[in-house]
């Protein structure tokens, strides 16, 4: 599978006379690691909302180098750059490892608070593993099904334009700039100067009582989102509409109809009630596919005995070491184990399975985000809830805090599978991406800790109030409440939604990859599941920014291979650090 720009770009080679895994490049993405991370914690306690940091790391390394050159320090190149943002991001992302949802949800629960020490302790694990799962899925993801992972790609193009010179890279880089001054200013225009709301049709379904607003179809002011529309292609845009419609056109006023979801006011979206039965359909869909597409893909392969791709040869130089991956996989599900059994109690056999389940729920939204650019990490952890409803019922800490370990392996390893596209594009070797992102790891698990102490020191009273809503921590409570009576407990109807759900992935998934003259006209399983779990909205502009790029390809196809991806880069970067800019701001002003 290959995205609108993926070919526009092609694949870097590494530079063998360019530093790259420096000490200052560590540093550097340790330090804006540092800084970037409570930013993530303060909008995943907000909003249950984070940003992918890469690109605003690179730009800031960047910057931070360029003030230092008026000093004589030798320039900070390309590859010291791509090691920096690796590095920062994992930082960056160590908030989806437990500290916006499970960690606080189970101090909510039982009172459970770890101490600064042990909570960082358990945030590297469950990092770690993540880490190791992307290693061992970069051939397949990147190389074999050449997913787009649309946040590594938007990060190569930033790099590449602002490193690049002469007159085509100078057109290239104002197009860039421009376009993420417009994505900037219209974000930071909503937080500080006016409101710009989602604007839906006052249209009533026939024979229904809902309209599109309550079902969430509505166009969304968020660029960041037609961005990523335009890098994924028309194929994953026109999936996430697919979904959406029979998610939240069709499946989600049935079971209104039906009694089985509560509709909400008739002013409001009704996204909280329908997408708590909705998840399970979707979660179903999206596993099944995902894992479905790899299988089917090694047996193919392997049946037809297919010679690896050229990209594949020339990638392989600076590879991780077998023996590293081997030696770091085995590590780092001892260490899971262990973990889970020292800090929470959950027994040997229960933490293992745990660890199995962050192993083969990884591949799931490893996929999942190549495709779309969103990493399910609240819908894979679902699953590992679900599972523990059964293997141990009625114990809400292992219920949390083994989805937790899901939900943080999942993360880092799409985080770590964007860089490392970002990577091959430039031409950086991956056993370096890997050590940033450990060094990454390791700094946010340290400062991400105290953090959240510093900012949420009594959960009971701060959180789920108007100050800090914390609407993540509010679902992964509620599910794991809901599930003390065991897997029975799941919403009426939804059992034979996840079957028919799981029969439709393994078909779609199936004839896609087996039949190729029938799969490129087949929708992406993957991409529809996440639209059952993503506000209609966001399937939307997806759908919009693909439907504009493919237009743009079609009708002036020698100005969009000049300049597609750059907006598209541009309105991601914009829209992103306007978001942490307002974050910090937010932070500062104790708003």
């Amino acid at each position: 599978m290959q995205s609108n720009a993926d070919a526009a770009m092609g694949p870097g080679r590494e530079s063998s006379h360019e530093p790259q895994l420096t000490l200052r490049a560590l540093v550097t993405g340790m330090v804006i690691g540092g800084v970037l991370a409570p930013c993530n914690i303060y909008t995943g306690l907000k909003i249950g909302w984070s940003f992918n940091m890469s690109i605003a790391a690179a730009l800031i390394g960047l910057a931070l180098w360029r003030l230092m050159e008026v000093f004589g320090v030798r320039r900070f190149g390309l590859m010291e750059n791509t090691i920096n943002q690796t590095a920062a991001s994992a930082a960056a992302a160590i908030v989806s490892s437990g500290l916006a949802a499970p960690i606080p949800a189970l101090a909510l629960v039982n009172g459970t608070q770890l101490s600064w020490a042990w909570l960082a302790c358990w945030l590297f694990v469950v990092s770690f593993l993540g880490v190791m799962v992307a290693v061992g899925l970069r051939r397949q993801m990147l190389l074999r099904s050449g997913l787009p992972f649309p946040a590594g790609m938007a990060t190569a193009q930033t790099l590449r334009e602002i490193y690049s010179h002469g007159a085509e890279a100078t057109a290239r880089v104002r197009v860039l700039f421009a376009s993420l001054t417009l994505a900037a200013a219209l974000k930071l225009g909503q937080e500080f100067m006016f409101t710009v709301s989602r604007w839906s049709p006052t249209l009533t379904l026939p024979g229904r009582s809902a309209s599109l607003h309550n079902l969430g179809f509505a166009l969304d002011p968020s660029l960041l989102m037609i961005g990523f529309g335009a890098i994924v292609g028309l194929k994953v845009g026109l999936s996430l509409l697919l979904g959406a419609l029979i998610a939240w056109g069709w499946i989600g006023p049935w079971t209104i109809a039906r009694g089985w979801t509560e509709p909400g006011a008739p002013e409001a979206v009704w996204f909280g009630p329908m997408v708590e039965w909705l998840l399970w359909p979707g979660v179903a869909l999206m596993v099944s596919a995902s894992l479905t597409t790899v299988v089917a893909a090694g047996w193919h392969r392997h049946r037809r005995r297919e010679p690896l791709a050229g990209i594949e040869t020339a990638a392989a130089i600076g590879e991780v070491p077998a023996a590293w991956f081997r030696s770091g996989a085995v590590i780092a599900g001892l260490i899971s184990v262990v973990a889970q059994m020292a800090l929470f109690g959950i027994a040997l056999y229960a933490a293992v399975i745990a660890t199995l389940l962050a192993f083969g729920l990884a591949i799931v939204a490893a996929r999942v985000a190549g495709e779309t650019g969103i990493t399910p990490i609240g819908a894979t952890g679902k699953v590992t809830q679900v599972s523990f409803a059964v293997i141990t019922p009625g114990n809400i800490s292992n219920n949390l805090m083994a989805a937790n370990v899901t939900g943080g392996a999942t993360d880092q390893c799409a985080d770590l599978l964007h860089d490392l596209k970002a990577g091959m594009l430039l031409g950086a070797a991956p056993r370096f991406q890997a050590i940033a992102q450990l060094f990454g790891v390791a700094t946010g698990a340290l400062v991400g800790s105290a953090a959240y102490l510093l900012l949420i020191p009594d959960p009971h009273s701060m959180l789920l109030t108007p100050e800090w809503p914390a609407p993540a921590v509010a679902t992964w409570k509620a599910v794991a409440e809901v599930l003390q009576g065991g897997a029975g407990s799941l919403p009426p109807g939804s059992v034979s939604a996840l079957i028919v759900a799981a029969i439709a992935g393994v078909a779609l998934a199936l004839i896609a990859e087996l039949v190729p003259t029938w799969g490129r006209w087949m929708p992406s399983g993957s991409a529809m599941g996440l639209a059952f779990v993503i506000p209609a909205w966001n399937s939307v502009s997806l759908f919009l920014g693909a439907l504009i790029g493919a237009a743009l390809s079609r009708l002036a196809p020698h100005w969009a291979a000049r300049f597609l991806l750059a907006i598209a880069a541009g309105l991601v970067a914009g829209e992103s650090l306007a978001g942490i800019a307002a974050a910090a701001s937010r932070l500062l002003r104790g708003v």
